[in-house]
């Protein structure tokens, strides 16, 4: 069984910065996607990040209102993804989620447990 295990939510201020990451107990290059979801309290789970693919050549794809303020990445040797996060405003409150999904015969998902992004001031 796959683990993902997030870390680096927190309470910070409009307009900051901050950086998640999500550790996998399984090597990221058995992955066919991983990603970030979020959601907040009342609202459905959203698509805040995502990378299909190896290394250098993956595709990303980030969700409407987070483009060009959070940026999505990866270290093999850490095997770790990470999902940097400026410009933070209280719109982005919310648990972060951390995803990926295997492909050996049918798709096999998994999600890390969470963690609280709270922007306030």
């Amino acid at each position: 069984q796959v683990q993902l295990v997030e870390s680096g939510g927190g309470l910070v201020q409009p307009g900051g910065s901050l950086r998640l990451s999500c550790t996998a107990s399984a090597s990221m290059f058995s992955f066919n996607t991983m990603g970030w979801y979020r959601q907040a309290p009342g609202k459905e789970r959203e698509l805040v990040a995502a990378i299909t693919g190896d290394g250098s050549t993956g595709k990303t794809n980030y969700g409407d209102t987070v483009k060009g303020r959070f940026t999505i990445s990866r270290d093999y040797a850490k095997n770790t993804m990470y999902l940097q996060m400026n410009t933070l405003n209280p719109e982005d409150t919310a648990v972060y989620y951390c995803y990926a999904d295997q492909l050996y015969g049918r798709l096999h998902i998994y999600w890390g447990q969470g963690t609280q992004v709270t922007v306030s001031s």
